[in-house]
């Protein structure tokens, strides 16, 4: 943890910085048995690479607002902090019909379509795979990313005060539109507190079967672990577990701390 971090895309360049090749994010989905692990190292090359597709190829500038229809996902966390690198303020499970952009799983397509903006299609299959048929009037993610270049640099710098996150839940005072919102100092403010709140310490483990869709499954689900340089197992069907392979999976995954 670096004091001087002032943004989530900070906390990022700081894990990197001290261990590119330790996990930050596992994810399973215990319907199909897929399990993707992505290092500190991985993980920032694909937020880099959404970040120059953001700013390059969709021309999205700092205050733009994105809304992400994306359940917990490792992409969704790549998103998160794809916006955050750029300045694009990430609207979880916002409006899309007040949006600039919208990006948007397979199951939310049609409410994604009131986006006037660029609309990105993430089809969820496991590695990231394309859809088999792109979606009419949307980008596939999978499609436009791997050619994006492996470094970022944002034309202008991040400010840490402008608006970064908005969300359901008590994760800030409310917005213009009624929805909690959170500038970039303050989500790295509420995850430091949150990860004393956990007792997070670099090397700890959360095990989080929570959504993606308020504070309460951001917080210990990607955002407390990263600025305590601890990681995360996002697995949010876990309810499918029986107690014996639950308890499997803690041990084989050496899970320190759950939120379910």
């Amino acid at each position: 943890m670096n004091a001087t971090d002032r943004t989530p895309a900070d906390l990022l360049r700081t894990a990197l910085a001290a261990d590119p090749a330790r996990p930050l994010v596992t994810y399973y989905d215990d319907a199909t048995g897929e399990r993707v692990e992505l290092s500190v190292a991985t993980f920032a090359n694909w937020v880099a690479k959404t970040a120059n597709l953001l700013q390059d190829e969709l021309s999205a500038e700092p205050g733009d607002r994105l809304v992400l229809l994306l359940p917990a996902h490792w992409q969704t966390a790549v998103w998160l902090l794809a916006c955050a690198s750029t300045g694009v303020v990430a609207d979880v499970q916002g409006d899309p019909a007040g949006a600039d952009l919208v990006v948007s799983g397979p199951d939310t397509l049609e409410a994604a379509r009131a986006c006037r903006g660029e609309r990105i299609a993430l089809s969820l299959r496991p590695m990231g795979a394309r859809f088999p048929q792109p979606p009419e009037g949307f980008m596939d993610y999978a499609v436009e990313v791997p050619g994006q270049g492996d470094q970022f640099t944002p034309y202008a710098p991040v400010d840490p005060e402008a608006l970064a996150l908005a969300a359901d839940g008590p994760a800030g005072p409310p917005g213009a539109n009624g929805r909690e919102e959170l500038t970039g100092s303050q989500v790295v403010e509420r995850a430091r507190a949150e990860a004393g709140e956990l007792g997070l310490t670099p090397g700890s483990r959360v095990l989080s079967a929570l959504p993606y869709d308020t504070w309460e499954g951001l917080g210990p689900g990607l955002l407390a672990p990263l600025a305590a340089g601890a990681s995360v197992v996002l697995a949010p069907r876990l309810g499918q577990l029986d107690a014996a392979s639950l308890d499997k999976r803690k041990e084989s995954e050496r899970i320190t701390h759950t939120a379910d």
